[in-house]
C-alpha cells in the first residue's frame, strides 16, 4: 500500500459507505479497508466503457465466418 493511498477502519467505511464509493468513483483514488489495521479490501473505480476499449484498432481482413481450410 503506498503512502498516498488512503485507508479506512471497516466500521468507519460500513456507515459511510456510499458516501465513500461516490468519492472514490470521483477521484480515482483507492481506497483501502482494514479491520484490526490489517488491509481486507481495497475500492478501486470501475473502469468506464471506453478507457481501455480496442475499439477502432481491429482491421478484418477477409472472411471472418468462413471456415479456415477449403474441403
Amino acid at each position: 500500500m503506498s503512502s498516498s493511498t488512503k485507508s479506512i477502519a471497516a466500521s468507519a467505511f460500513k456507515a459511510r459507505c456510499l458516501a465513500l464509493l461516490d468519492r472514490v468513483a470521483e477521484t480515482g483514488e483507492p481506497l483501502v479497508v482494514t479491520k484490526r489495521g490489517r488491509p481486507v479490501a481495497r475500492v478501486v473505480p470501475a473502469r468506464t466503457p471506453g478507457s481501455s476499449s480496442l475499439r477502432g484498432s481491429v482491421t478484418v481482413r477477409g472472411d471472418i465466418i468462413g471456415p479456415i481450410l477449403a474441403s
